[in-house]
């Protein structure tokens, strides 16, 4: 099976959880550039379930967009637990939608740094009761294997946590 075929059998299992339960899902995405968004709109019917996508390359995105607060990124940098909390918090408050994914991270090949090298990726989620959680990951390969496992650790973070 090849990248993506994985990506979309990851979100067929996503869309039928999200119809089952009538939820909306809306995304914030930096390094993967609206990957996400892509693969969640390849499949046909996905207006059902599918809200917002917002790509916040950029400090200025995160602020305007998502209400990530400039005290956070100047604290932590915009590849944080922190950044991404407030991206998935601000995409979920924004949209209306009752499940949110943000991913924040450093694709490469350069922008990496001693404490976060490349492949360097924070996921966080937002539901109606607040923050789902945040998870680290350190994704080896070139840039666009960076942005796919990136893509697909969104997909199964987001269904991970409908089953809860």
């Amino acid at each position: 099976m090849s990248d993506d075929d994985l990506l979309a059998a990851r979100v067929t299992e996503l869309a039928a959880q999200l119809e089952a339960r009538r939820l909306k899902l809306s995304c914030a995405e930096s390094c993967t550039g609206g990957w996400l968004a892509k693969c969640l709109t390849d499949r046909p019917g996905s207006s059902a379930w599918f809200e917002f996508g917002f790509i916040t390359y950029g400090d200025n995105a995160k602020q305007t967009l998502l209400g990530v607060h400039p005290a956070t990124l100047a604290a932590h940098g915009a590849v944080s637990q922190q950044v991404a909390q407030e991206m998935a918090s601000g995409a979920r408050r924004v949209s209306g939608a009752d499940l949110a994914v943000a991913i924040t991270g450093i694709a490469g090949p350069a922008g990496g740094s001693a404490d976060k090298p490349v492949g360097t990726v924070w996921l966080a989620w937002a539901g109606p009761e607040g923050l789902l959680g945040a998870e680290l990951r350190e994704f080896p390969g070139d840039r666009a294997a960076i942005r796919s496992q990136a893509v697909a650790a969104a997909l199964d973070g987001t269904i991970a946590r409908l089953h809860h």
